[in-house]
């Protein structure tokens, strides 16, 4: 094993932390955040939703169960970067095709380990989410720091159509009458299997994809699919959406869904501190009242107080953390949508059900 090079992390208000170059040698920047799961990192690399970011996982090693070629929720790595603890290059699965340092390599993913990652995750928690640099090319922080004013802000980002696919394709039985159009704006794959498993035909839109193209399909129902970026810079999805619920048929939002589905309805977004990322997020339904235990990976939120005074909205779950709005239904419609990740990969099954809702809801439609 041959000694690994020095790398350099600057963050936007000047902090600086030394460490070793793993993956890929070169100069990587975006938003930095934290994900606190202690599992499942090859499936958070390829979420699209983490497209522009540079990754902290909390838990101290990664990278030490290697890389499975099915355990990708997309094509490929979508991180911008990635920052560890201790990440590993031997593993111990046996399924395992390679190690982690190996993945990012042949991704051309930039990384750096030996960092103090729970320091830089409870400065983030106090400072907020800012733009870094990784580098493992470039060691001097002034150099670095003047780069980052190159860095794009996430607020008013549009990355969606970026990481949507660029042309239709379909999965599950064609001969279903369960027939879902999902507006790609970043899905992971996991979400389509679930609907898939449950007897349903997905026709899969890139991201702009008009009206009549999505009518076209004679749909029985309608699924707005997660991303990156921020809602806000997204008028040609809100457009779509609000022509989706003028159909009236069954309609499910998942993530950035979720906020589509809010500004749909006159309800702003905002962006967050530092936003919810990790498989352990505590969420209160409130038709139930049974509490589940959440996946999630949002750095955008919808505004509490604006849903709590629409009329024509229900609150159906809200986060026990900090009581931020994680789903909501409309009234007199067959649309609803969840802030958090009910396919749960990586995470606990909790809300699963909720593919199960949405699949019932069509089939009353259809039969």
């Amino acid at each position: 094993m041959t000694t690994p090079k020095d790398a350099i992390l600057v963050l936007e208000d000047g902090t600086t932390c030394y460490g070793k170059a793993f993956g890929a040698i070169g100069t990587t920047g975006g938003e930095i955040c934290f994900n606190t799961g202690m599992t499942g990192y090859q499936e958070v690399f390829t979420d699209p939703s983490y497209y522009g970011q540079v990754l902290i996982m909390n838990t101290v090693h990664i990278g030490n169960y290697g890389v499975v070629d099915l355990d990708v929720e997309s094509d490929g790595i979508k991180i911008k970067g990635l920052i560890g603890r201790n990440l590993e290059e031997l593993f111990s699965r046996k399924r395992a095709t390679m190690s982690l340092e190996d993945y990012l390599l042949k991704e051309g993913v930039v990384g750096i380990e030996g960092v103090d990652t729970r320091a830089l995750v409870s400065h983030i928690r106090s400072k907020g989410a800012m733009n870094c640099l990784i580098s493992s090319e470039i060691l001097d922080p002034e150099v670095l720091k003047k780069q980052l004013s190159g860095i794009p802000d996430m607020s008013g980002l549009e990355l969606a159509s970026v990481v949507s696919t660029k042309t239709p394709y379909e999965v599950g039985d064609p001969d279903s009458p369960i027939k879902i159009a999902v507006l790609d704006y970043g899905t992971k794959r996991n979400i389509l299997t679930c609907m898939v498993e449950r007897g349903a035909h997905v026709k899969v839109f890139p991201a702009k994809t008009s009206m009549e193209e999505l009518k076209a399909f004679n749909p029985a129902g309608y699924f707005i699919s997660n991303g990156p970026g921020d809602p806000a810079a997204m008028d040609y999805a809100v457009d779509t959406v609000k022509q989706i619920l003028n159909e009236n048929k069954p309609t499910f939002g998942i993530c950035l869904g979720h906020q589509l589905l809010a500004r749909a309805n006159a309800i702003p977004t905002f962006k967050m501190h530092h936003g919810h990322r990790g498989l352990n997020h505590p969420v209160k339904n409130l038709v139930t009242g049974k509490c589940e235990i959440t996946t999630q990976n949002h750095g955008f939120g919808v505004d509490t107080e604006a849903v709590k005074s629409a009329a024509h909205i229900e609150i159906t779950h809200v986060n026990l953390n900090d009581h931020s709005i994680e789903g909501i239904k409309i009234k007199g419609k067959p649309a609803f949508s969840v802030q958090y990740h009910p396919e749960s990969t990586p995470g606990p099954h909790d809300s699963r059900y909720l593919f199960d809702d949405f699949i019932e809801m069509i089939r009353r439609e259809v039969e």
